[in-house]
């Protein structure tokens, strides 16, 4: 009996070793300021209606993940105009405004002041180029089998252009984003297609008859276009035991006053076109 009480030993300290508690001290980076600030003037609107998000960032656990940022002031201006554009506190996190004047190869600056200190960014109004098509086939993608949305557009020629291009149908979770360069592409028509590959794993569907996908393109600057390099190259790497390390994303919202806490997001001025399609 002597060898079976040893084993039995051994087992019960085996079992209640599996149940020890290891508390692992999680490290926590101050609350850091999130500027929101896309100016999208849509085609066929005055784009007169203006949205900025103001909040900071919350530990990976905490139980709030979005903490808004109230009296906050905030401006935009016209360097161009002189134009002054102040941007109201809803008491939420959003500031609006009713009265912003888009204008195309203008430059526009973002003043944000919160607890004493000031957040600037500049931007410049670029012009989106014209979709010519938007359609649905079988031709572009990887599943010869599987439904795809294309949007086609016209790239002007001798100028240097940035795209950026946002797909999310009813039944995404997130967009599908895509940055454009139209650096072998200038002065063509040029499409880009959309497509969802079957995937029980993440619960992917393909393109189903009667699904609509929403569309917007929008023209943007080389720095934003860099910006979404970096972002949509992280998100889509993410995971991977092969993937690189991540690095901060910096956006262009600078810290005048203390350079050294920097703000993330992003202050964009852009024109756009937004459209929809269905799966037919």
């Amino acid at each position: 009996m002597k060898p079976f009480y040893i084993i039995y030993i051994c087992l019960l300290f085996v079992g209640v070793s599996c149940t020890d508690v290891i508390e692992v001290d999680v490290p926590e980076a101050p609350p850091r300021l999130t500027i929101e600030a896309s100016l999208d003037w849509e085609q066929g609107t005055s784009g007169s209606d203006q949205t900025i998000l103001l909040s900071t960032s919350t530990p990976y656990f905490a139980e709030q993940k979005i903490a808004p940022v109230l009296g906050a002031s905030v401006r935009v201006t016209n360097e161009d105009s002189g134009a002054e554009f102040i941007f109201e506190d809803q008491n939420n996190g959003e500031y609006t405004t009713s009265n912003f004047i888009p204008v195309i190869g203008d430059t526009y600056a973002l003043e944000v002041i919160y607890n004493d200190e000031r957040y600037t960014a500049t931007e410049t109004l670029v012009p989106v180029s014209d979709i010519v098509d938007v359609f649905q086939s079988t031709e572009g993608g990887e599943d010869k089998d599987a439904l795809e949305v294309n949007v086609t557009f016209d790239d002007p020629a001798d100028i240097e252009n940035y795209y950026f291009l946002r797909f999310k149908s009813d039944g995404d979770l997130f967009p599908e984003l895509y940055y454009i360069k139209d650096e072998f592409i200038d002065g063509n028509e040029f499409t880009i297609y959309y497509e969802k590959i079957e995937d029980e794993d993440d619960a992917i569907k393909e393109f189903q008859p009667g699904e609509t996908v929403d569309i917007a393109f929008y023209g943007i600057s080389k720095q934003y276009h860099d910006y979404l390099r970096l972002l949509v190259d992280q998100y889509e790497n993410s995971g991977s035991p092969f993937s690189p390390t991540p690095v901060p994303l910096v956006g262009n919202c600078v810290n005048i006053d203390n350079p050294n806490t920097i703000a993330y997001g992003y202050f964009r001025v852009t024109e756009a076109i937004k459209t929809s399609y269905t799966i037919e």
